[in-house]
């Protein structure tokens, strides 16, 4: 039971994986339309990925702790 816990918190990280995708690629889709505002969609592109990332890690902290504890 508690490696069908872990395989599930893992499909939450391959959610995130296509999330972290798409707001890369919708922000090179405004960079190439409007290339002055670079600096912002830089910025908050790197702030999307980085909140993305920690929704991964939590789940990645997750199937650990199902694998060892549980």
């Amino acid at each position: 039971m508690n490696y069908i816990a872990a395989a599930i918190a893992v499909l939450g990280g391959m959610a995130c994986a296509y999330g972290e995708s798409k707001i890369v690629s919708h922000a090179l889709d405004g960079m190439a339309r409007n290339p002055e505002m670079y600096s912002k969609l830089r910025s908050s592109m790197i702030l999307g990925c980085a909140l993305d990332e920690t929704t991964s890690i939590y789940a990645l902290l997750i199937a650990i702790l199902c694998l060892f504890i549980g």
